[in-house]
């Protein structure tokens, strides 16, 4: 029965680093409810400790603040205005509804939009939309990252069943 719930872990965990990367899944949380779960099933001896999945806990939450942030900061260092920076915010949160192609664009379209609303020019704005997209890409690989993290610590501190 144990490798049974191993086997479910792992594909948790693979369907997990599919979500860092295709935002209609949760990746990270997939990974910590994968760990959460082998915890409960296993128990304290064939499994994680409580204060590890405290920290895929934190972690799981550093990838809900990279996501809201990424386009935030790459508008802002391509030189976008509050509005700009404020408007690839609102287009990310707007994205979110619209899959993987809202999740690209919708921080692009609300930083351009933000900077018209400021009085930018095109080039200006179109500027600041390109920013919001790296930062976007960048956030992705970020989360990426961290999955990877969150997956190679629960492993590192899982008992050896030999």
């Amino acid at each position: 029965m144990e490798i049974f719930w191993w086997v479910i872990t792992i594909v948790l965990f693979a369907v997990g680093l599919i979500g860092t990367v295709a935002p209609v899944l949760p990746g990270t949380t997939i990974i910590l409810a994968a760990a959460v779960i082998h915890r409960i099933v296993l128990g304290p001896h064939k499994s994680i400790s409580w204060p590890v999945i405290g920290v895929l806990v934190l972690l799981t939450l550093v990838t809900y603040a990279v996501d809201v942030l990424a386009g935030y900061f790459g508008a802002k260092y391509f030189g976008a205005t509050k509005w700009g920076t404020v408007g690839a915010i609102v287009g990310a949160g707007l994205g979110l509804f619209f899959g993987i192609v809202g999740l690209f664009i919708g921080p692009i379209v609300g930083a351009v939009a933000g900077e018209f609303i400021a009085g930018k020019r095109m080039v200006e704005a179109g500027r600041a939309g390109w920013g919001s997209l790296l930062g976007n890409i960048g956030g992705m690989l970020a989360k990426l990252i961290i999955a990877l993290a969150m997956i190679t610590i629960f492993l590192v501190t899982v008992p050896s069943p030999f």
